[in-house]
């Protein structure tokens, strides 16, 4: 991991900066991608360069204007001169009931969670194909389990799986992409998980009777950067079991 550069998409926070932390401890340079979380973005990289100057570079975009994302990779080995790894992280999660679905939120929804994915892999392969890189994209539990409500943004999280094995195929030998589903890590900062009823209702349906925390996340695509060489195209469930309770 040492010297490794790593793109991490929505990197300012939540998951996206405990794999950020993560990273770094282990010696990576990171580029920590953000949209609107300037102030968050700022600071976590403060705290990382005191640790170890001059090891963190942040760069601002907008991934629904796909025409831009070419400019942010080729921005990001400017910064270091290299980019070993991308991370897809960046999400938008809210619901979009049978009725309500609208072409914007379709845009945005699929937008970031299936669209940025594929223009930020194509744009990063020439570079991490020449540093036999890989890529890790965030995937949801709910790919595989669809949430009620939430329609469009099952069926993105299910073609970003689809898109992981897909560029697995098309990135060999030189690159490998894999997935991670995460099941309840951090509870959505909205909607009906603020209820005390939901929240016991999903834990319970988890074997381990337990909420997941980011750095378990972050551990995984720990892993898969640095210990998995002969792993490609395969989605890891990182969920607590909630992928095979009833």
């Amino acid at each position: 991991m040492k010297d490794k550069v790593i793109l991490v998409t929505g990197g300012a926070r939540r998951v996206g900066a405990a794999i950020c932390r993560r990273l770094h401890c282990k010696g990576a340079r990171l580029i920590v991608h953000y949209r609107g979380s300037f102030a968050d973005a700022q600071q976590l990289k403060q705290v990382l360069e005191q640790k170890r100057p001059d090891s963190v570079a942040l760069l601002q975009a907008d991934l629904l204007d796909a025409g831009r994302i070419p400019d942010l990779v080729n921005e990001a080995v400017r910064q270091f001169g290299r980019l070993d790894v991308l991370v897809n992280n960046a999400s938008s999660f809210f619901p979009t009931p049978v009725g309500e679905c609208t072409e914007q939120a379709w845009h945005d929804l699929m937008g970031s969670n299936l669209k940025a994915p594929l223009f930020l892999s194509q744009a990063a392969a020439p570079y991490l194909k020449k540093n036999q890189g890989c890529i890790v994209n965030i995937t949801d539990i709910h790919a595989e389990q669809p949430l009620k409500h939430y329609i469009i943004y099952n069926a993105a999280k299910g073609g970003l799986v689809a898109l992981t094995r897909s560029l697995a195929m098309e990135l060999a030998p030189e690159v490998r992409v894999n997935g991670i589903s995460p099941g309840p890590i951090l509870w959505p900062e909205t909607g009906e998980w603020q209820e005390e009823s939901a929240r016991r209702h999903i834990i319970e349906r988890t074997l381990l009777k337990r909420m997941g925390e980011p750095d378990d996340i972050a551990r995984t695509v720990g892993f898969l950067v640095e210990d998995a060489p002969f792993i490609t195209g395969q989605i890891i469930a990182v969920d607590g079991g909630r992928s095979i309770s009833l």
